[in-house]
């Protein structure tokens, strides 16, 4: 047997292995035809957990320009800042009533469903610094100041909504 013939085998084999290996991961994962999904109220506890994980991920560089720990490059905030805005509106879906389900699932207290109109003002307040957060550092014509206020705005938003509405 060749070299050539020998690497074929081996290839030929790695390939086969990695199919099987593929096959066996998707027949564990995939629920079976008519097995029931996550419930809607599951569903918006996931969807919203990922929001604030992406959220949180796009914050925390605009915290170091808060902290001076970073220089305030008006493009990266504009990034970051249009990121936040765009997830923040998908906020308001993902707090149905049923999705109340709780410690351990959900870090979101009864008191978002038992205070709503405080809880949507807050979310709204969030949105609406997030947006102008968008638009003071757009074009790079807000100046540093004007960006590091903003910034404190929207973690302002965040930070009263965690105090009020998330289990610690």
């Amino acid at each position: 047997m060749t070299r050539l013939t020998a690497a074929r085998h081996i290839l030929v084999g790695a390939a086969f292995l990695a199919t099987a290996i593929a096959a066996t991961a998707h027949a564990q994962t995939t629920p079976p035809a008519g097995a029931p999904g996550p419930s809607p109220a599951r569903q918006a506890v996931d969807a919203r957990r990922a929001a604030f994980v992406l959220i949180g991920a796009n914050f925390h560089p605009l915290g170091a320009i808060l902290k001076g720990a970073a220089p305030a490059d008006a493009a990266e905030v504009n990034k970051r800042a249009t990121r936040l805005a765009f997830l923040a509106g998908l906020l308001d879906e993902n707090f149905p009533d049923a999705s109340n389900l709780g410690p351990p699932d959900s870090k979101a207290k009864a008191e978002i469903w038992s205070d709503r109109a405080d809880f949507d003002k807050k979310l709204k307040s969030l949105q609406s610094d997030a947006a102008a957060l968008v638009q003071v550092s757009a074009d790079g014509k807000g100046s540093p100041d004007a960006i590091k206020a903003a910034i404190g705005a929207v973690g302002q938003d965040c930070k009263a909504c965690h105090d009020k509405y998330r289990e610690q």
